[in-house]
Formats: structure tokens, sequence, C-alpha cells
């Protein structure tokens, strides 16, 4: 959860200074915002990488989430064109975001149970082991009866 909430912080952040980018063109007082937002965002998204979320999960839904907030608030905050086309364009890097995410949840299930058989295997071959008790404290090869 707390990998979530930091990303969505990265990317209010990052909403944040592109709009304040335009509005800076007018009121260059904005650039603060700019660059303290842009800094923020990559450090924010650097603090959930390191929570550990994949980075293509987390680079595409801060990318995917970014162009759609930016772009409807640019069209409300500045009176920019939002297409029919755009809306569809912004539908599609979205869904093509949550293949992404239900990928990796794939991906890490995937691993998890290649891991979990793995050690299970490993289990069973202790408690099997030539004979003996299984017990760690066996020597190799030899068989306690």
């Amino acid at each position: 959860m707390r990998k979530w909430v930091l990303l969505g912080g990265a990317i209010v952040t990052e909403v944040s200074a592109s709009l304040s980018l335009k509005a800076a063109l007018e009121h260059p007082v904005w650039f603060v915002v700019v660059v303290l937002g842009y800094a923020s965002a990559f450090v924010l998204l650097a603090f959930v990488l390191r929570a550990g979320m994949p980075l293509g999960v987390a680079y595409g839904v801060w990318g995917a989430l970014g162009v759609a907030l930016t772009a409807g608030f640019a069209a409300l905050l500045f009176g920019e064109t939002l297409t029919p086309v755009m809306l569809a364009g912004i539908a599609m890097v979205m869904a093509g975001v949550l293949a992404v995410e239900i990928g990796s949840q794939r991906a890490a299930s995937t691993k998890a149970a290649a891991a979990a058989a793995a050690a299970a295997a490993v289990a069973a071959a202790a408690r099997s082991g030539a004979g003996g008790t299984g017990e760690a404290t066996d020597p190799p090869g030899e068989a306690v009866r």
C-alpha cells in the first residue's frame, strides 16, 4: 500500500510541475513549482522503486496517469482541446499499463510458485536423504538407523 501512496504522490507532483510549466510561460514565478515538482516526482519515484514496485509497472502507471491527468487539467485550466481521438488514445495507454500490471502480478505469482516448489523439493529430498532421518546433522551419504 505504501508504494502506491508514494506513486500517487509522484504522479501528483509531476502533473503539477507539467501544468506549472505551461503557466510559467506567462508568469515566470511558476518555474519554482516546475523545478520543485519534477524533483519531488523523481525522488518519490525512487522511493516507489525502493519499496519493491517493478520499474515497468511504476513507470507505466506514472506515465499513463500523468498523461491523462495533465491532458484533462490542461483542458480545464488552459482551455486546451481534448478530442474523442485523444481520449481514445489515453484509454489505450491506460489499457496497456493495465496489461503490464496484470503481467507483472502473474510473473510474480509464477516466480513465487516456482520458489515454493523448489523449497518443497529440497525439503522432500532432505527428509528422504539416503535413508537417513533427513536432518541436517546427517553426514552426506550416511544413513542413520
